[in-house]
């Protein structure tokens, strides 16, 4: 999550005459929280500024940013993914875009805060996903109890940032630790002022060097970690896997895979 380059999105919109409308506005444990829309395009936004996730209304499949298509592309590397852990929910675009362009039947989610997901079923149409479940509390408390997954997503975001779980040793193990064979861990994480992921040598001495890296506009960078007894990424295959999802998704994810690299 890059948070001012989101809001400048918002910001974006509004110049070109949409109103933002405020649709909800309350308070949690963690801070406050909102939901806002500007035209067709919904957003959670978190504190008093940060747009912490964007779902179009007409396609909630539809990732409009960067960073989402990122991991979006890194899922590509996995032929036939069945189950899908992800750690926070946002608005869950990445969500639905897993099911419905990938053909993920099993999903399951680490939220900390229990106002997201009554927001997203009241607001960004929770209610169309099949084989979803939802479990309550930190993400560091749940891992452990985690059934193994063929994909992890994590992007545990708040409006300050990213979660010290982004920065934990520990906690970045169990979540590969999750992975079945053959399976990717895709991580949304900052990006530091040489371009290179936050907290760089801890990944590198965690994950061996061996992830991919895939950088995005919004400022962060995608890494694509491979599981145990999972290859390194056959890019031709997954130029091809592109190609063929190409229709369905409405944009271009060649621009990305152009962009990766090993681990920096």
């Amino acid at each position: 999550m890059a948070h001012n380059a989101r809001r400048i999105e918002i910001v974006r919109r509004i110049g070109l005459g949409e109103v933002e409308s405020l649709l909800w506005d309350g308070n949690d444990a963690h801070g406050r929280l909102r939901v806002t829309q500007v035209g067709e395009y919904r957003y959670l936004v978190f504190g008093d500024e940060c747009e912490q996730s964007c779902m179009y209304l007409p396609d909630p499949a539809w990732l409009e940013y960067d960073y989402t298509r990122g991991m979006l592309l890194g899922a590509l590397l996995h032929q036939a993914p069945q189950e899908a852990l992800f750690l926070g929910l946002g608005a869950g675009s990445l969500l639905h875009a897993a099911q419905q362009k990938l053909g993920v039947p099993s999903l399951r989610v680490l939220e900390l805060r229990e106002q997201v997901p009554e927001l997203c079923r009241a607001y960004f149409q929770l209610e169309r996903l099949h084989g979803l479940q939802v479990s309550l509390g930190a993400a560091a408390d749940l891992i452990d109890q985690q059934l193994p997954a063929d994909l992890v997503f994590m992007d545990l975001y708040g409006d300050e940032g990213p979660s010290a779980e982004h920065l934990n040793w520990g906690f970045l193990s169990a979540c590969w630790q999750r992975l079945k064979p053959g399976g990717w861990l895709i991580i949304n994480q900052w990006t530091a002022e040489n371009g290179a992921p936050f907290a760089a040598p801890l990944l590198r001495g965690l994950f061996t060097r061996r992830y991919w890296e895939c950088p995005v506009c919004e400022g962060n960078v995608l890494l694509w970690v491979p599981g145990p007894q999972t290859d390194a990424p056959d890019f031709d295959a997954l130029q091809a896997r592109v190609s063929a999802v190409q229709a369905t998704l409405g944009y271009d994810l060649s621009r990305l895979l152009q962009g990766v690299r090993p681990a920096s």
